[in-house]
């Protein structure tokens, strides 16, 4: 896979080049150089925690996006046997922006939708760069439904700048299937555990995402709006998205403190592109204990503990 830096990733980048390049000599040569290659491990490692302990929200937003961060097929592959994917919302088409089917995390038996984005041109035109389509929420809720017939908790990866938003779409009713799945999950007797990977844009993500349990990766945001279409709407002028991130308070931290959120997942120094595997066990390992949590609780307690998360989100005061 080809090497993506950010602006800020530059210095981290000129080390590591600098580390292939005397690797590179030692394969090629007789010469010693372990004294250079450790000094240069040491001093990457130490730029990694000098760049990425104090990213200001706007540039976690633009790690959440990174090129080479691991997508959700990419996790998929590594924390669950046996998935199945099954296509369709049994009305209009197949939406490659949504993909999800029976699968199991170890012994236990779940159902997994998921959003989808393309790693190249080809494949981003297939999955519509992670948009879904009104179809993608029906299929959705097709197979959410399936899993509350057969009591398959839900695990729910969200990674989207948001719902598509073309004509065609709207033809279709987007707006009409996201009220759907939010009106329809929050009555379903099983278990929801909600991961927030990358980018979780306004209703778009949410509407695979109404769960008992929300999750994020650390270097992830989730969002009303996107930053750029913040700054479009306030200051008329995208140059703004860095004050527009920071105003939205839409990082791991900053959701974390207001209650949007239920736990941070921790990502390797430098991000979740550094290392997919690693990642994916942080992962696996969460999904674990949140579902060991539900596994003595009634239906009843399911649900009411999902309405009463999302019913005390924000403050507001009523003047008479």
């Amino acid at each position: 896979m080809k090497k993506h830096s950010l602006e800020f990733e530059k210095p981290l980048l000129d080390l590591e080049k600098q580390l292939d390049e005397i690797v590179k000599s030692s394969h090629d040569s007789d010469l010693d150089f372990s004294t250079e290659i450790k000094a240069i491990e040491k001093k990457i490692e130490q730029t990694k925690r000098e760049v990425y302990s104090d990213l200001n929200p706007w540039q976690k937003v633009q790690l959440s996006r990174h090129p080479n961060r691991p997508y959700s097929i990419d996790y998929i592959e590594r924390i669950f046997d046996d998935f199945e994917e099954l296509h369709g919302d049994r009305s209009f088409m197949d939406d490659a922006a949504i993909v999800g089917g029976p699968a199991s995390i170890d012994s236990q038996k779940v159902m997994v939708i998921a959003q989808q984005k393309g790693r190249n041109t080809e494949d981003n035109l297939k999955r519509n760069f992670g948009c879904p389509n009104p179809e993608g929420y029906r299929k959705a809720l097709r197979l959410m439904k399936m899993a509350n017939k057969f009591g398959l908790p839900i695990i729910s990866i969200v990674d989207t700048p948001g719902a598509f938003p073309g004509i065609g779409a709207e033809e279709r009713h987007v707006a009409e299937a996201i009220a759907v799945n939010l009106r329809e999950m929050a009555g379903f007797e099983v278990p929801i555990i909600a991961i927030v990977i990358g980018e979780g844009g306004s209703g778009g993500a949410l509407g695979i995402a109404v769960a008992n349990r929300v999750l994020i990766l650390e270097n992830a945001y989730y969002s009303v709006i996107s930053p750029e279409g913040c700054a479009a709407i306030l200051w008329k002028d995208r140059a703004f998205s860095s004050n527009a991130a920071e105003s939205l308070k839409l990082d791991a931290s900053q959701l974390l403190e207001s209650g949007i959120v239920d736990e941070i997942i921790a990502e390797p120094i430098g991000g979740a592109h550094r290392d997919w595997d690693q990642t994916s066990n942080s992962i696996k390992k969460i999904i674990k204990t949140n579902l060991r949590n539900f596994t003595a609780k009634k239906s009843n307690d399911i649900i009411s503990e999902r309405y009463d998360k999302f019913r005390v989100m924000g403050t507001f005061q009523e003047d008479i």
